[in-house]
């Protein structure tokens, strides 16, 4: 007890400036192992043996951008694949792809679903489909984001629904549909496809944001239950992906979908539950995240506005143009 009173006796007898020295240092030295730590896992850090967790990996929202990145980097490592989408003649191009490729993967298997008419006979169907696999990969891609950003009020009422269905129902319901074999063989991962946007206050993205943050929230609260288990989750966080959905070029921020996924399969399995992948991503969520919030909402809001008027206008203009061709 004497040794402890005497220490902090010591601290309040050193000199302000020392001491501040000394609260500067540590933070120096939490930043450099943080650095260290995040080049080894980003460039260096060797990825998991996926195919030891089970042959086959699921993908949902397969058919284009991350989804399809990631069933092909899948079958690199010798998974067979399911893909999953709302197209037929696009989950078929795919799988022909994945076929014709020189990939270790065994077998592809497609399910057409629309994840936004998720109802109960949609569910059975896939679980049917599933049946019997030996899923060790679950890659939740498929979510739906606005048109372009709205405020709250000025969402159909169809949207909103869909908007739940696709980013929140789809990632509950195909984790359950996993989880029973995963849990009875002791091992499996699940990775959920998030978002930037659920990082930050959006203005204008209010319900896809929100969506989002659940996705991040279910994934760090599931793999607290059940990685002691053999069953990880992890979150993964994308800011812009150049992809058909976002109508993005590549640049040295927006990665093509298949830069991003080659940086995310090396974090897939691990025991990081948050992590954005893709290494200029982390360091722009790291600058954001030391910004005020208020100047963050401020950005977003400007951008948002901008984004809204054009896609208000685009919507007029096409509304016109159908009630020109229906006279």
């Amino acid at each position: 007890m004497d040794s402890i009173v005497g220490t902090f006796q010591n601290a309040a007898a050193e000199p302000l400036p020392a001491v501040l020295l000394a609260l500067g240092s540590v933070a120096v030295l939490k930043f450099v192992a943080g650095l260290v730590s995040g080049v080894y896992k980003t460039f260096l850090r060797p990825g998991k043996n996926l195919r030891k967790l089970g042959k086959w990996a699921v993908i949902t929202g397969a058919t284009d951008g991350i989804g399809k990145a990631y069933a092909k980097a899948l079958a690199k490592k010798g998974l067979s694949i399911v893909l999953i989408s709302r197209t037929e003649s696009k989950l078929q191009d795919v799988a022909k792809e994945i076929d014709d490729s020189n990939f270790p993967t065994e077998k592809t298997k497609i399910i057409v679903c629309d994840y936004s008419k998720f109802d109960d006979a949609a569910k059975a169907r896939v679980a049917k489909e599933l049946e019997g696999l030996e899923i060790g990969v679950l890659i939740n891609n498929v979510g739906q984001s606005y048109r372009y950003p709205r405020f709250f009020h000025e969402l159909p009422s169809d949207e909103v629904s869909q908007l739940i269905a696709m980013n929140i129902d789809s990632t509950m319901t195909m984790t359950r549909m996993v989880l029973d074999g995963m849990l009875e063989r002791k091992r499996g991962t699940v990775v959920n496809v998030s978002s930037a946007s659920a990082m930050y206050t959006m203005p204008l993205l209010a319900e896809y944001a929100s969506a989002k943050a659940f996705v991040e929230k279910l994934s760090k609260t599931l793999d607290s239950e059940y990685a002691a288990k053999g069953v990880t989750f992890q979150c993964q966080v994308p800011f812009y992906v150049a992809t058909k959905l976002a109508k993005l070029r590549k640049s040295l921020t927006v990665p093509t979908a298949d830069a991003y996924v080659a940086l995310a399969m090396r974090w897939v399995g691990h025991g990081d539950r948050v992590v954005s992948p893709f290494w200029l991503h982390g360091l722009q969520g790291w600058v954001m995240d030391r910004m005020p919030e208020w100047l963050v909402v401020k950005g977003a809001m400007s951008m948002h506005l901008g984004i809204r008027k054009r896609g208000l206008k685009k919507d007029a203009k096409q509304a016109e143009e159908a009630g020109k061709k229906a006279e």
